[in-house]
């Protein structure tokens, strides 16, 4: 029934054509909200999983690392254990440490990542091996898989035409005792046998190798490793593993999820996408302004029957609820169009890619966008909330109004 007058009040024509203007101005500026709001929080969450889909390919399902420190033994026998749960599809060890790198004249420090043959199983660095070829060699044989970056700064050379490149890497030793810095440095050459391109924040950094050169050139022993990743079998719940495998292995260990591995990449996502939220938010709360005027001025033109409702028995409770059914449907109204025309846009964008990124420097050329519900859901209630808030004032006022028939 307050639908009913509601919907009533807002097509019939008034004796102010002002108060038709205002009331489709509100709608037009919820829709407008509604719709930037829904199409901001669609293009970040494209971006969230684009970045989410480009760091997977680098970072493993589960990373076990040393509490304190930079290194820790793990026995074969526990490491068995962990290959053998049922979790479990994949286990690469892994030693990493910082390292120069030098090809000739040019030089630059890398992070460099000593990983076991299992490791190509782990993480998809190898399907991101655009040039040459994923291939880490031997302990006496080191052969690099380096990021483009790093091949660009250090002036890498995988032509098939010339001889590649044989680098030097430099290292430091572990529990070197020799007071001559130089003696605390281990100097190893290999040669460079593909690039891959991810992120750029990989490429810049990352070359990877053999484990086995790597544990010699720093003096590791046979057991010590800088962590281990783990690739969980499908539909498995790394928070549920976490918790799992933090038990198995004890409290010298760490154990991180994929995302715990770069909490402040997701976290700053994260609060940049919620204060755009809120921005925008206050664009639907300017619209509550131009609400409240629609539905005062609407009160002032129904003076008369909200007298004639009352004498017949209407409740301040009952006109109550009639405005604020009014100052809801021209929230439905807006919201209604925005998220249509949100989801209109979105579709063509997915289909066409009309709005491109400029630039070149991105993994894709055109702006991403993925519409989630909880978005649609989250969008639609703040309107519907502000929209009540803003109707409340004026059905408050018309629920007062005494009976007035002249």
């Amino acid at each position: 029934m307050y639908l009913t007058f509601a919907w009533r009040y807002f097509k019939a024509k008034k004796s102010a054509n002002a108060i038709n203007i205002i009331a489709w101005v509100t709608v037009g500026v919820i829709a407008f909200a509604t719709c930037c709001q829904l199409l901001v929080l669609s293009v970040f969450n494209g971006f969230e999983a684009l970045v989410k889909d480009s760091y997977s390919t680098f970072y493993s399902d589960i990373k076990i690392i040393p509490t304190k420190g930079k290194t820790f033994l793990l026995s074969a026998d526990k490491l068995s254990i962990l290959s053998k749960q049922t979790f479990v599809q994949n286990i690469s060890t892994i030693a990493e440490e910082k390292a120069l790198l030098q090809n000739g004249d040019a030089q630059t420090v890398v992070y460099l990542k000593g990983v076991d043959e299992q490791y190509i199983n782990v993480s998809g660095v190898a399907q991101k091996t655009k040039k040459g070829k994923y291939e880490i060699g031997t302990a006496e044989y080191p052969t690099l898989i380096v990021g483009s970056g790093i091949e660009d700064a250090a002036g890498i050379n995988l032509d098939g035409a010339f001889t590649s490149n044989e680098l030097t890497i430099i290292l430091p030793k572990k529990n070197s005792e020799s007071n001559d810095p130089l003696q605390s440095l281990s100097e190893g050459n290999a040669k460079a046998t593909g690039v891959f391109t991810i992120q750029q924040e990989f490429d810049n950094k990352y070359a990877i190798t053999n484990i086995d050169f790597v544990k010699r050139q720093m003096n590791l022993q046979s057991d010590e490793f800088s962590a281990v990743e783990i690739k969980l079998k499908p539909a498995e719940n790394p928070k549920k593993i976490k918790e799992q495998l933090a038990t198995l292995v004890g409290t010298n260990y760490k154990v991180q999820t994929k995302y715990e591995q770069n909490t402040s990449l997701y976290n700053t996502m994260q609060l940049e996408k919620w204060a755009i939220y809120a921005v925008l938010t206050l664009i639907l709360i300017i619209a509550a302004f131009n609400m409240i005027s629609a539905l005062t001025m609407l009160v002032l033109e129904k003076k008369k029957d909200i007298s004639i409702l009352k004498s017949i028995g209407a409740t301040k409770a009952s006109i109550l609820k009639i405005f604020l059914a009014e100052g809801l449907l021209l929230g439905v109204i807006g919201c209604s169009i925005g998220i249509v025309l949100a989801m209109l846009i979105c579709f063509i964008q997915v289909k066409w890619h009309i709005i491109s990124l400029k630039g070149g420097t991105f993994l894709v050329n055109y702006f991403p966008v993925k519409i989630v519900a909880t978005d649609i859901l989250l969008v639609a209630v703040t309107t519907l909330i502000i929209a009540f808030v803003a109707a409340w004032f004026p059905a408050y006022k018309a629920s007062g109004q005494g009976i007035e028939l002249k």
